[in-house]
């Protein structure tokens, strides 16, 4: 394999595909990354064999060729190189030289046979989404996945599209985030899966505010194609609570706020905050709001915000990273909150957006 690349496209491609690789595996080729030459590209693989991740590149192919190179050493090696135009050869005995015209390194790499295959999705029907749909749906609902590896089933989000629509649900047992969308296709028969967080990363990362997606569903395997990368993952087996049950119905007297006063109000009452002592306190009042923090030995804060609201006064208290997560994320200036009393969830719905959260009990 001979090639000559521009170094920022060059880094920009590993970029992509290492952020997958751990250094500390048991299996050395793990660390590595795969690049291949196909007519005048080259594809940079990456894999931690649940997930792995594919981006083309455009280089000027002299000889073509595939090797796996050490990711992290040859991420530094193309960094420091001192000029733009960089050549890439492969040698005997898998020995990769690296070279600029007043720079060379020389690297061991290993035979492509030895890199693991990563499936392909042949003859499957492929669904069409805007990545701008995808990637506001992704920012409403990843926040609420959950870290507990002793309820794995929620360690992901769920992916459901039934004809022309497309849901994706997240849940951590303490809060519910729901996002549906209408897809400009029908789709035949019922899509379901649970992709897993480390995927959703790496989809967030990469993900653009405009272009297509193309979503390939496989025998406990998923594909995301777009903008010459491409994202395959193992899912997650098993069934996905029925969400459904928990979300109430709406409520009349909706709390509308600026949805950035209110955040940068709790944002203020969470600095007081501490693992004993979470709970903000939001006191409902006509046309008024108290966000406050008291904590022993600590402090404590106090804030009032404008609100339109004609219910009954109430006093609830939540944990301020619940609030915070969802208010940073919406894009609406004024925003609605449901709370019917002080020991049931609150609720925040907006265009086809549901996000439920529990309250927590003031000390």
């Amino acid at each position: 394999m001979k090639i000559n690349a521009e170094k920022e496209v060059l880094l920009s491609g590993i970029q992509t595909v290492q952020n997958i690789i751990t250094a500390k595996t048991a299996l050395p080729i793990l660390s590595n990354i795969l690049i291949e030459t196909q007519q005048d590209k080259l594809i940079l693989t990456g894999t931690d064999l649940d997930v792995g991740i594919s981006c083309v590149i455009p280089v000027d192919v002299e000889e073509h060729g595939a090797i796996s190179i050490p990711a992290k050493r040859f991420f530094e090696i193309i960094k420091e190189l001192p000029a733009n135009k960089v050549n890439i050869n492969t040698k005997k005995n898998n020995l990769v030289t690296i070279e600029t015209d007043s720079c060379q390194f020389k690297i061991m790499g290993l035979a492509k046979e030895e890199f693991p295959k990563l499936p392909e999705f042949k003859d499957k029907e492929v669904i069409k989404l805007d990545q701008s749909v995808l990637k506001q749906a992704l920012s409403l609902t990843s926040f609420a996945v959950s870290f507990d590896e002793t309820r794995y089933i929620l360690n992901g989000i769920l992916f459901k599209i039934q004809k022309n629509n497309f849901t994706l649900v997240a849940t951590d047992g303490k809060r519910l985030a729901i996002m549906e969308k209408k897809l400009s296709q029908n789709i035949d028969k019922e899509v379901s899966c649970i992709v897993p967080v480390k995927t959703i990363h790496e989809l967030n990362r990469n993900l653009k505010e405009e272009g297509e997606l193309s979503l390939i569903l496989g025998n406990n395997q998923v594909f995301f194609g777009f903008g010459g990368i491409s994202i395959i993952s193992r899912l997650i087996e098993g069934e996905f609570p029925d969400y459904r049950q928990v979300v109430p119905g709406p409520c009349d007297n909706k709390i509308f706020v600026e949805r950035n006063l209110f955040l940068l109000a709790v944002r203020r009452a969470a600095l007081l905050a501490t693992p004993d002592y979470q709970a903000v306190k939001l006191e409902i009042f006509k046309n008024k709001m108290v966000v406050s923090k008291s904590t022993p030995d600590v402090g404590e804060s106090r804030e009032e915000l404008p609100i339109e609201y004609q219910g009954k006064e109430t006093v609830i208290g939540f944990n301020p990273a619940y609030l915070i997560d969802v208010l940073k994320n919406l894009n609406e200036e004024k925003i609605g909150l449901e709370i019917t009393d002080g020991e049931k969830p609150a609720v925040f719905r907006t265009n086809g957006y549901v996000y439920i959260v529990l309250p927590m009990r003031l000390s």
